[in-house]
C-alpha cells in the first residue's frame, strides 16, 4: 500500500492558473507563489454571489489515536460534489509544524483525497504562520521595550502581562521561562513563556477579520495588561497595531491550491480547536462562497469543540449561513470509545462497537442543538468487517439519520459519491436551520455553563477564585458581550482526557480565563490543557528526510 506522500508525489499537478480559471479568477489577478500555489486578492469576495452558495460543515466524533479522517472526508466530499456536476471548493486550515513534527502529522488529507503540493502545504506553505509569529512577537518586543524605557514608559505592571511569545513548534521547555536576565541593559526580569503559533491571539484575530483595516483595528484592541495605576493597556497604546498589520499584509489573503482530482482548495489560517476557534478564516470561507456553488469546510476535532466554535464564533461574526453538517465516524474509533485497547482495534468486536455508539449519539445530539440533523460519514478502513459496518449503518438508520460509507481515501471522489448525494439532500432540507447555542448578551457564566452542560454533558461547572476574578476584570473592561472559546482537551467530551465514550456525572473545572479582545472572545481554560504542546517519545520528525534531489520522504 502506497504512503500518502508517494501518492501525492506521483499525481499530475495542474498549473495553479488552471485551477483559478475554474473559479473565474483571471491569471493576471492571481498572486502566484511558484507554479502550484497562489494568493487570492480579497476583491473576489462578492456578497451577492455568496447568498446563493451552500456551506457544508464537516465535524467528527471524539478523536482517538486510531484517527478519524475528517480532512480526508472533506476533500473527498468536495471531489465527489464536482463528480456529480456541482461546482464545489474545499476550504481548510493551514497545517502547523508542531503536529507535523510531533505525533499527529500533517493536515493535507490522505490517500486519494489530498490537497497538493502536499509537502509545501505541510512545510511553511506561503509563510502565513511565520507572519503571524512575527506580528505576535513584535508586540511582545514592544511591551518589554516599553517597560525598559525611562521616557515614554506607560507604567505597565509586568506582573499583569499575559502576552507570551509564540513559535510554530512543539517545545515544552519554553512553556514557562524567565526573561530579561543579564543586567540593566538587557531588559526587566519577569516571568513569561511561549505558546504554539496556532494558539496565538494574532492567529485567532486574523481568522475573524473581514479585511485589512478591520484586522488592524482588532490588533489594536488586543489587551496587554494593566499599569501600576490599574489602567488597562492595549496594543494600540503601544502603537503596535499598524506595524503588526503591515507584517500580515500578505498573510490576510487566502491561499489557492488543488486536490488530487483538480478540485479548487482554499487553505488559510490555522487556529487549533482545543485552544482557539479551530476553523479557517472567515475571509477564506467567504472567498470560497463567492467563487463556487458549494463550499465544504471543516472544524477542528469534534462537535463540542470545533463545530461549537464554528457556529457560535465564526458564523456569528462572519454572518455565515450553514446548510448541512457531516459527522465523520469510524468503526475503529467507536470500538476505542467502546472500551477496546488501541492494539486490538483491528479485531472484529460488535459489542465494543455497540458500546461506542454513545459517543456518536452525543455528537449527533450536539448538532441538533444548532438546528441540524447531520449526515454521518463512515470513513472506511480495510480492517472494517461487513458485520461491523452493517451494525453501524443500522444504528444510524434506526435513528432517522442519513448515513453513507465514505471510501474516499482509497477511491478519491468516486468513493464519496453516495455521501455527496446524501449531503445534497440534506442541503435541500435545510435552507435556514442554524440557531446559535447562546446569546452574546448572556453572562459569561451562563454562556460557559450552557456549552459545558449541553455539548459536553457536564453536571456542573466549577471556577477557581482566579478564574472568577478574571471574569470580573473582563466585565469591568466592558467586554461582557464577547463570545466564549473554551480551551479543553480534544480527547474526551469532558475535561479529563482519560474519559472515553460519553462520560456522565462530571464537573468541568475552569482554572483561568483569558481575554482575547482582538479576536472578540474570552478563553476559559478547562482542566489541564496546554497551549504549548510537547513532542512525543518518538516524534514524526525522526521519520522525515530529504534526498540529494530535494525529494522529501516521511511526511504523512
Amino acid at each position: 500500500m502506497k504512503q500518502d506522500i508517494e501518492i501525492a508525489q506521483e499525481a499530475h499537478i495542474k498549473p495553479i492558473v488552471e485551477i483559478a480559471e475554474i473559479l473565474g479568477i483571471p491569471a493576471n489577478e492571481l498572486e502566484q507563489y511558484g507554479k502550484y500555489k497562489a494568493k487570492i486578492p480579497l476583491a473576489f469576495i462578492n456578497e451577492e454571489r455568496m447568498k446563493d452558495s451552500k456551506l457544508i460543515l464537516v465535524t467528527a466524533i471524539t478523536p482517538t489515536p486510531a484517527g478519524e479522517g475528517k480532512t480526508t472526508t472533506s476533500i473527498g466530499l468536495a471531489q465527489a460534489l464536482n463528480r456529480v456536476g456541482k461546482k464545489a471548493t474545499v476550504v481548510l486550515r493551514e497545517p502547523s509544524l508542531g503536529p507535523v513534527f510531533g505525533i499527529k502529522g500533517g493536515a493535507a488529507g490522505g490517500g486519494y483525497s489530498q490537497v497538493i503540493p502536499m509537502e509545501d502545504i505541510n512545510l511553511h506553505f506561503t509563510g502565513d504562520l511565520s507572519a503571524v509569529e512575527k506580528a505576535h512577537n513584535l508586540l511582545a518586543a514592544l511591551i518589554d521595550n516599553n517597560i525598559q524605557l525611562k521616557d515614554g514608559n506607560l507604567g505597565i505592571d509586568p506582573r499583569t502581562i499575559e502576552w507570551k511569545r509564540v513559535m510554530d513548534m512543539n517545545e515544552r521547555s519554553l512553556r514557562d521561562i524567565v526573561i530579561g536576565l543579564g543586567g540593566t541593559t538587557e531588559g526587566v526580569p519577569r516571568q513569561s513563556g511561549f505558546n504554539i503559533t496556532a494558539a496565538s491571539e494574532v492567529m485567532a484575530t486574523l481568522c475573524v477579520a473581514s479585511d485589512l483595516q478591520d484586522l488592524k483595528t482588532r490588533l489594536g484592541n488586543i489587551f496587554v495588561g494593566y499599569t501600576f495605576g490599574d489602567k488597562p493597556v492595549f496594543a494600540r497604546d503601544l502603537k503596535a497595531h499598524g506595524a503588526m498589520a503591515a507584517l500580515l499584509k500578505e498573510a490576510i489573503k487566502p491561499n489557492l491550491v488543488q486536490t488530487l482530482e483538480g478540485t479548487p482548495a482554499i487553505i488559510h489560517g490555522g487556529p487549533f480547536a482545543n485552544i482557539a476557534q479551530g476553523t479557517n478564516s472567515i475571509i477564506a470561507t467567504r472567498t470560497g462562497l463567492s467563487l463556487s456553488d458549494y463550499v465544504v469546510t471543516e472544524a477542528g476535532f469534534a462537535s463540542e469543540l470545533g463545530a461549537e466554535k464554528f457556529f457560535d464564533i465564526k458564523c456569528q461574526y462572519g454572518n455565515l449561513k450553514t446548510n448541512a453538517v457531516v459527522i465523520v465516524a469510524t468503526v475503529k474509533a467507536l470500538k476505542y470509545h467502546g472500551g477496546l485497547k488501541l492494539s486490538t482495534l483491528q479485531n472484529e468486536d460488535l459489542q465494543a462497537l455497540q458500546n461506542g455508539f454513545d459517543n456518536l449519539d452525543k455528537h449527533i445530539e450536539n448538532m441538533k442543538y444548532f438546528g441540524f440533523r447531520p449526515v454521518v460519514a463512515v470513513n472506511r478502513f480495510t480492517s472494517d468487517t461487513e458485520a461491523e459496518l452493517s451494525l453501524l449503518m443500522k444504528h444510524c438508520e434506526e435513528r432517522n439519520i442519513k448515513v453513507a460509507l465514505n471510501d474516499s481515501w482509497a477511491r478519491g471522489g468516486e468513493g464519496a459519491v453516495d455521501l455527496a448525494n446524501k449531503v445534497l439532500d440534506s442541503v435541500k432540507d435545510c435552507p435556514d436551520c442554524f440557531r446559535p447555542l447562546y446569546d452574546l448578551e448572556w453572562s459569561f457564566e451562563k454562556k460557559i455553563e450552557t456549552i459545558c452542560k449541553k455539548l459536553y454533558g457536564a453536571d456542573h461547572v466549577e471556577y477557581t477564585i482566579k478564574a472568577k476574578n478574571q471574569i470580573d476584570k473582563v466585565n469591568q473592561l466592558g467586554f461582557g458581550n464577547l463570545a466564549v472559546c473554551i480551551a479543553k482537551t480534544q480527547k474526551s467530551l469532558s475535561d479529563d482526557p482519560h474519559k472515553r465514550g460519553r462520560p456522565q456525572g462530571f464537573t468541568v473545572k475552569i482554572r483561568e480565563v483569558e481575554l482575547s479582545s482582538g479576536a472578540g472572545f474570552v478563553v476559559p481554560i478547562a482542566g489541564t490543557i496546554m497551549r504549548m504542546p510537547g513532542l512525543p517519545a518518538t516524534p514524526s520528525a525522526e521519520k522525515i528526510d530529504i534526498d540529494a534531489n530535494g525529494r522529501i520522504t516521511g511526511l504523512f
